[in-house]
């Protein structure tokens, strides 16, 4: 339906480019059909993507939607046994996937493989645009996700058309994009960000200018150069691309860019205070959702970071750090382990009820309660105007005799001293505590600190429970390619040191 609509009204407007090539709405819908109507002509139960950013990508959302099968994005940084596993598990599916993708694995049985050129060859190859009936089936599965899997084996999130449209009409107005409006996407395709940044810029008929791999100096390139209005990041991208800024000289100016969203992972109060300061005059918006939830499910706004930046009053100014509020069609809740219902200012575990929360995992069923919440798994605190404040994952929590910690405030802690660049808390065992606080930092270029020195900073600044009883130095943290700090990395780095 949002193609659909976009192509009536918008049909000679670019939709999507990449590389030098692009596709209008109209393009992109007779690929989508084409596509799909070769796909209907197969016995398959899914339709699998393995591949960068691109065009086919794009096709391969809307084909999968025309066909009436799920949409299945593959993280192509997996290994090929991963892979095969994951492909066991979608069969009968027909996958996209570049050859150099193809070469690596062993299709399991009920795989058929093809380049993901094939989906734009489709509808140059078909003169007459095939008929394909609208699915109109609001509880059929639309899109699966695989979770990355770091302590057990990949879950197959589910999100129905009911899902993923109700995000979608509850946050975007049809057709508000201007011509000249362009959103950069530089978050990989298996992800829900980058997932919904299509849907939402198709709705809103915005061009999409989609980056395959992200690289700072290409993304501040094609900032320029495609003249973008809005971008989505997540934390370490930013990070990454304002040192790169740094190195430049004269700075570019970035007259087209109007709003930048960021999200997916931990935002430190010092770096988006360089970025605001960056980028004078640009919108910054915090995203906080998760794959279960369709995306986003809180905001911080434009106008939240503009009177947090400019306020002196310590309970305004620390909103920055926050993720902001609940969308207006969002319900959310933060409730201590008996789940009763917690009041301002005291932390526990997040839940969210809404017609965009899906909480559902092939082979499980839902996850929401009999009154419709959602465990997001997450811990974190609503100030008093509602303001959420997330202090990490559930099994995140540092557990120091029978007191829990939280890695956030540590970290911030870290992170406002002078010499330190990036810092991330983990538990260590402690024969005294059963846990105790670790600390992973990685200096700035030129600084130098000892790690007496750290905690003592620390000390002065929190309670004794929170000094860290081991810091270790490291040139960088580990993060995913989404930005997510892998904990069970540094864990067992510091437990082994």
């Amino acid at each position: 339906m949002l193609l659909e609509m976009a192509a009536d009204a918008c049909g000679e407007r670019l939709a999507v480019s990449c590389g030098g090539e692009a596709l209008s709405y109209e393009a992109l819908r007779r690929a989508a059909r084409a596509a799909a109507a070769r796909l209907r002509d197969g016995s398959f139960s899914h339709l699998a993507l393995l591949d960068t950013n691109g065009l086919p990508a794009a096709v391969a959302l809307y084909a999968a939607a025309y066909a009436g099968l799920p949409y299945v994005p593959l993280n192509y940084r997996l290994t090929a046994a991963e892979l095969e596993e994951l492909l066991r598990r979608v069969a009968p599916a027909w996958l996209a996937a570049a050859a150099e993708q193809r070469g690596r694995l062993r299709l399991p049985a009920g795989i058929q493989a093809a380049d993901p050129r094939r989906l734009l060859d489709a509808q140059a190859a078909d003169h007459q645009e095939p008929t394909v009936p609208l699915h109109e089936e609001p509880a059929a599965i639309a899109i699966q996700l695989f979770t990355s899997g770091t302590t057990a084996a990949p879950k197959a999130a589910l999100l129905r058309h009911e899902h993923v449209m109700s995000y979608i009409l509850g946050t975007v107005e049809f057709g508000a994009a201007a011509p000249e409006e362009a959103a950069l996407v530089a978050v990989p395709p298996y992800h829900i960000a980058g997932i919904s940044a299509l849907l939402s810029s198709t709705y809103g008929t915005r061009r999409v200018v989609l980056l395959p791999r992200f690289e700072p100096a290409e993304w501040v390139r094609l900032l320029a150069v495609e003249r973008i209005t809005h971008a989505f990041v997540v934390p370490t991208m930013l990070v990454r691309i304002l040192e790169h800024l740094e190195t430049l000289s004269p700075p570019p100016r970035f007259p087209a860019l109007r709003a930048l969203a960021y999200g997916g992972g931990r935002m430190p109060l010092a770096v988006i205070e360089r970025a605001l300061a960056r980028f004078p005059g640009v919108d910054f918006t915090n995203a906080y959702g998760l794959t279960e939830t369709s995306s986003t499910i809180c905001l911080l706004s434009p106008e939240d970071h503009r009177s947090a930046l400019a306020s002196s009053e310590p309970r305004v100014r620390r909103r920055l750090g926050s993720v902001g509020r609940a969308l207006p069609t969002v319900e959310l809740e933060v409730r201590e382990e008996s789940g009763r219902v917690l009041g301002a200012g005291e932390a526990g575990l997040v839940f969210v009820r809404g017609a965009q929360v899906a909480g559902e995992y092939r082979g499980s069923g839902s996850l929401r309660d009999a009154a419709g919440w959602f465990a997001t798994q997450d811990r974190g605190w609503v100030d008093e105007e509602g303001y959420l404040f997330l202090e990490g994952r559930a099994d995140d929590v540092i557990v120091r005799g029978a007191e829990n910690i939280s890695p956030g405030e540590i970290e911030e802690a870290l992170l406002a001293h002078p010499a330190v660049r990036d810092a991330a808390a983990v538990a260590v065992p402690s024969e005294e505590w059963g846990e105790a606080v670790g600390a992973a930092v990685v200096l700035r270029a030129g600084a130098a600190v000892s790690a007496a020195e750290l905690k003592e900073w620390v000390r002065a600044r929190l309670r004794s429970s929170r000094v860290p009883e081991r810091v270790k130095f490291l040139e960088e943290l580990p993060y995913n390619e989404m930005g997510k700090l892998l904990r069970r990395v540094l864990r067992q780095e510091l437990k082994n040191s």
